[in-house]
């Protein structure tokens, strides 16, 4: 079990839930969350508006997945979030030793979905 965490740009997150969807990965947590990376919170235009300051608006997906959709969800982050410019994002997987249903105890690869 994997669980994965990336960072995206906030205007690419529908792209990615649906390459997500598509790759048959359908539950994960998203939120609003504000960063810097290599770009070091330069000011850049976002809808029109110039955001400036240290941090940046950046979209944050987590994602629990078996081990044989860890390829897929990664894939499919980068096709919908690489704009080929400082700033895309980045995705971190981490290995995850156990997962719990609440409503069932259910435990392991059964309980993520």
């Amino acid at each position: 079990m994997k669980y994965i965490v990336a960072i995206i740009q906030p205007d690419k997150l529908d792209e990615v839930m649906r390459l997500l969807d598509e790759s048959g990965i359908h539950l994960m947590t998203v939120s609003p969350v504000m960063g810097r990376g290599r770009q070091k919170g330069i000011s850049e235009v976002y809808r029109s508006h110039k955001e400036a300051g240290s941090l940046l608006k950046k979209t944050k997906l987590e994602i629990a997945v078996n081990d044989d959709y860890v390829k897929n969800a990664v894939d499919a982050i980068m096709k919908g979030a690489k704009t080929g410019k400082v700033g895309d994002g980045k995705i971190f997987v981490f290995e995850m030793k156990d997962c719990v249903r609440i409503s069932s105890g259910e435990t392991g690869e059964i309980a993520i979905g």
